[in-house]
């Protein structure tokens, strides 16, 4: 049919094949359909040629649900812009209207989340309705709700009332049974705790939080209502109910507008009935920047040239809670760019990275299973959760040889043990030392409660201590200290911190890197700690103490609690 065609002429061919009245008519009405439909894209496509646009065609276009669950229905209509094809690396839109700032804005918001190239095609109405049409081809998979959904409105209205524990315990008598877990998480939430232990003892329920690594007493709770209570929490985390007598686990998400905690519970039976033990895992938590991590200027500028190299280990060391992982997320975040593969096993997966491949071990899926496996996507930097055994040791040092950077965990008491916690498992010193770039020492230190810290006096004994760490540190790093008037501060405990004189953590750091010298220790087979801490302490490495006498003296933390945590 050709674009000048008239429609009589139209009616009269479908007369003359011998079709009655209503025949004719309705063929007419499908080629009239037809014609307006064709004429409609051939105008689309001489305005887009006329803007300078790219031009598409819906209509018959193989587009992939992957490509049209980037932007839902609602957000698509509203926008009058859809997702129709996505291979990865390329992004392509079609738009009513390209030089609508909603769609350009949404373009780059696509292009910074998945790192691709984005462009915007013109469509006509009909196209862009068919394309419409496609998301109810997208199977729909139903939300699985383990237990009673706690809502951000449910936490909103109880954490308004708490500025105190002594509020959460006053709200917590007079209320019914199912409003108390809201409450607790209501409150856990608000004291960014990282911890909830409930307790079951001989005549009561004892609730505790722990806040910046410190256990407080929080709450207690009747011991008649103690059943009822976990029966609610084990529905909310999808334990079963009636299992009292063996260890469980579960997970359970609240959404909020901003942001997603998720919660990993703990049951476990206890002679006065089951304990629960929560942590709570916040997904913005992971914004810290390695910028922001609390490293001094000459410990940053020695990790900053360390991960920026193209290949080598990277390990973080402490005990459980002294902020490895986040030390860790902090570098992949500065190092998570377009051009770098990152892949990551980790046991579990706490917080989800933009742009960064997760994967999760499991019962059949071991970290010696997943690094092998890693080592085949042909990545550049490499995350294992932690190095625990010999087959995942030397893995992670072979990815460290063949091109690769590796940032891992190791359980020891600082940098110093790397290596001969390494040396233990049985790993290689010769395949080692050339693969180990740099070791982390860290611990996590309360910070001062800016609003009620005041100044205090060491007592002779601690003043003591402090004088002969602080000469220690070599003679650039000593500038500007007057130790005839050494000043320290401590938070005296108000109501913006709940009384504790402490908010907020900070990390205190000693890095490790390797040296020829210290290369040559490795390859002896027989390094100890004090062989390696003596090396460092030659090359003017600033211990945790150290590190974290410094941040005493800057009014940061106090003296206390840098030789709790670090003695």
């Amino acid at each position: 049919m050709s674009n000048t065609q008239s429609i009589e002429d139209l009616y009269s061919d479908a007369v003359g094949k011998g079709d009655d009245d209503n025949n004719a008519a309705a063929k007419l009405a499908v080629k009239q359909k037809q014609f307006k439909i064709k004429e409609i894209e051939r105008l689309t496509k001489t305005k887009a040629d006329n803007l300078g646009l790219l031009y598409t065609d819906l209509v018959g276009f193989p587009i992939s649900p992957e490509a049209l669950v980037l932007i839902d229905e609602a957000e698509a209509g509203e926008l009058q812009a859809l997702c129709f094809f996505y291979d990865g690396k390329n992004i392509r839109l079609a738009s009513l209207d390209p030089a609508n700032l909603k769609a350009a804005d949404k373009a780059k918001e696509l292009r910074e989340k998945y790192f691709a190239d984005v462009k915007i095609y013109l469509v006509s109405q009909n196209s862009f309705d068919y394309g419409l049409k496609m998301y109810k081809t997208i199977p729909k998979v139903k939300e699985t709700v383990r237990g009673v959904k706690i809502t951000e409105d449910d936490l909103n209205k109880y954490g308004e009332k708490f500025s105190s524990f002594k509020d959460l315990q006053a709200e917590i008598t007079k209320a019914q049974i199912t409003e108390v877990v809201t409450m607790i998480m209501a409150a856990a939430i608000k004291s960014n705790t990282s911890d909830v232990h409930i307790e079951a003892e001989e005549g009561l329920i004892k609730i505790r939080f722990r806040i910046d690594g410190v256990l407080h007493d929080a709450a207690t709770i009747d011991k008649a209502a103690w059943e009822k209570i976990i029966s609610r929490l084990k529905l909310l985390a999808g334990a079963k109910i009636n299992v009292t007598d063996k260890p469980q686990d579960g997970r359970l998400s609240i959404y909020m507008k901003d942001d997603r905690v998720d919660i990993r519970a703990s049951f476990l039976p206890t002679n006065f009935g089951e304990s629960v033990v929560m942590r709570l895992l916040r997904s913005s938590a992971v914004g810290l920047e390695f910028k922001d991590l609390g490293l001094r200027s000459r410990a940053f500028d020695q990790l900053k040239r360390e991960v920026e190299r193209p290949n080598g280990m990277i390990i973080t060391t402490g005990p459980t809670g002294s902020g490895k992982t986040t030390t860790l997320y902090a570098i992949l975040k500065k190092l998570n760019n377009p051009e770098t593969k990152i892949i990551t096993i980790e046991d579990p997966i706490e917080y989800q990275l933009s742009g960064v491949n997760q994967s999760q071990t499991s019962k059949n899926y071991t970290f010696a299973q997943g690094l092998r496996s890693i080592v085949r996507q042909d990545p550049d930097i490499i995350m294992v959760g932690e190095i625990r055994d010999l087959e995942t040791a030397e893995i992670a040092i072979q990815s460290a040889l063949t091109g690769h950077l590796v940032l891992s965990t190791i359980h020891t008491n600082d940098a110093a043990g790397t290596v001969p916690r390494f040396l233990s498992m049985g790993a290689k010193p010769f395949l080692l030392a050339p693969a180990l770039n740099a070791m982390i020492g860290q611990r996590l230190v309360r910070k001062n409660c800016q609003q009620c810290k005041r100044e205090v006096k060491l007592d002779a004994e601690t003043l003591k201590r402090v004088i002969e760490q602080l000469k220690a540190l070599g003679e650039k790093d000593k500038q500007g200290i007057n130790f005839d008037n050494l000043k320290f501060y401590q938070g005296t405990g108000c109501e913006a911190c709940q009384g504790l004189g402490y908010k907020g953590r900070i990390g205190i750091y000693e890095i490790m890197a390797v040296n020829q010298e210290m290369e040559k220790l490795i390859l002896g087979g027989s390094a100890s700690e004090y062989d390696m801490r003596d090396n460092a302490a030659k090359n003017g490495m600033i211990t945790m103490v150290q590190d974290g006498l410094l941040k005493a003296l800057d009014g940061i933390t106090s003296v206390e609690e840098v030789f709790r945590v670090s003695e």
